[in-house]
């Protein structure tokens, strides 16, 4: 029982190694993941060739063809003889059915030959004139169009094998301008390994307009300047080294507190002002603290960045087992109990629903926060109306106060009534009350003006005087 891997070079019979050839021209039989590869044509007649196409063209997709051939190859491995399997390029290089192949002969305790070949990526190298050990990335085409986001480093280069259709083509693309420009300047490599090979040259919005074959790779150059989160964590590391920033060397958790929270108010200052300029620059300030914090607990032993992301995106993927898992929920309000249970679980059964709200929040966005967390388990006010009925009940409270005391506790009663009716709104009473104060300002300054445009001071005038220049404005604005 044995198994021989031979790898049948990129495409150009005279790229096949001679080892292979050996192995090739003495067999009887070799079985072909696929016949469509010009190296076959300079195999000696005598040999009796068998494919899998056929395969290919009645499964629905590869995972299923590959499968199939993994079992078939372990299958003929059983004889006596064995069997001599020959794949494109490299056998290690992007072949799924070999890595099958390996781990059910590994199980059966088959022995197994690998027979190298030259993969894509040799000639790939040499038409792009590329150094290899310069960064480069190898990705498979049909692994990254899957994705929602590129698994690529923007900084460094790309190559990126099995660009076989435009469809999939135009898959991979949409997934690329999840990081890349659109104008960003990509290479296809056709008829890769071929006499006929070509490099074409084209922005990335075109990379499903040009036909493709079986043999075509697609080169991405690296960004024109540094855009990764690995190069701003060498960016942090270094202001915080010996030879970096003194005062980024002095700061600690507790110094940097102020910052963080002035850089996330910022960000949100950028949101409600629409200023998506203004937004991004923000929100790498805010990406900066984060990293900072972060470069402080590497430094000391608690925690690592890449410990932060694993975190966050298992939290993530634990509390969405309707995107990666097997649940259904049928509307919002069924998420919403799914959240919970799943939340109430990793706190095993212990805690409240209010824990990990932050107590530094602001008091407006906190009362928010409370009656959120409190309705996903019902405890709520069945609708708009009994809230405001819930108001009229506060401000009667506050009427019947008789000490300061009693006044700031019932005030406070009517103040998160109020933001619990913002909530059944669907308002954010924390953004609403940020925009309430901007024209209020805005207001006033401009009531201001018109008092000084006109001769008037305003602690001259009486209240009937001032609210008409205010209502003079609110016309105007």
């Amino acid at each position: 029982m044995s198994i021989t891997i031979v790898g049948l070079g990129p495409g150009d019979p005279r790229y096949l190694t001679r080892e292979a050839w050996e192995v090739l021209t003495s067999a009887e039989a070799v079985w072909l993941r696929t016949a469509r590869h010009p190296t076959l044509a300079g195999l000696p007649p005598t040999i009796t060739l068998h494919d899998f196409d056929a395969l290919y063209e009645a499964a629905e997709d590869f995972d299923v063809v590959y499968r199939a051939i993994a079992q078939q190859i372990l299958l003929l491995a059983q004889r006596l003889q064995g069997v001599i399997y020959a794949v494109p390029g490299h056998p290690l290089v992007g072949e799924s059915t070999v890595q099958q192949i390996l781990a059910g002969a590994q199980e059966r305790g088959i022995a197994v030959r690998i027979v190298e070949g030259l993969s894509f990526v040799e000639p790939a190298l040499t038409a792009l004139g590329l150094d290899a050990l310069a960064g480069l990335q190898i990705h498979d085409g049909i692994e990254i169009a899957a994705r929602h986001h590129p698994p690529l480093n923007p900084d460094l280069p790309a190559l990126i094998g099995q660009v076989y259709s435009r469809a999939m083509a135009s898959d991979l693309k949409l997934t690329l301008m999840n990081q890349y420009p659109d104008e960003h300047p990509i290479a296809l490599l056709i008829g890769l390994g071929t006499a006929a090979q070509q490099v074409v040259h084209m922005p990335l919005y075109e990379l499903d307009r040009r036909q493709v074959d079986h043999l075509t790779a697609l080169y991405i150059p690296p960004m024109p300047q540094p855009g990764s989160f690995e190069a701003l964590q060498e960016t942090v590391a270094h202001l915080r080294a010996p030879d970096g920033c003194p005062w980024d060397r002095e700061q600690t958790h507790e110094s940097l507190r102020s910052e963080l929270l002035e850089e996330a108010y910022e960000a949100v200052a950028a949101i409600e002002a629409g200023d998506m300029d203004g937004l991004c620059e923000e929100l790498g300030d805010l990406l900066l603290e984060v990293l900072l914090h972060a470069q402080i607990a590497t430094e000391e032993g608690d925690f690592k960045m890449v410990d932060v992301i694993a975190a966050i995106d298992a939290k993530l993927k634990r509390r969405h087992p309707h995107v990666w898992g097997q649940a259904v929920v049928k509307d919002e309000a069924a998420l919403l109990r799914q959240w919970e249970q799943i939340k109430q679980q990793e706190r095993k059964g212990n805690g409240s629903l209010l824990d990990g709200i932050p107590r530094a929040l602001p008091a407006l966005q906190q009362a928010y926060t409370y009656g959120k967390r409190a309705a996903r388990v019902g405890f709520d006010w069945p609708a708009a109306e009994a809230v405001v009925q819930k108001i009229d009940e506060e401000i009667a409270e506050v009427h019947a106060a008789q000490t300061e005391e009693e006044r700031s506790a019932e005030v406070g009663d009517l103040l998160f009534a109020i933001v619990n009716w913002a909530r059944h709104l669907h308002v954010d009473p924390e953004a609403a009350l940020r925009q309430a104060n901007e024209r209020f300002a805005r207001r006033f300054r401009a009531l201001e003006t018109l008092a000084r445009q006109r001769g008037l001071e305003l602690d001259k005038m009486d209240i009937a005087q001032m609210d008409a220049l205010w209502e003079e404005i609110k016309s105007a604005q």
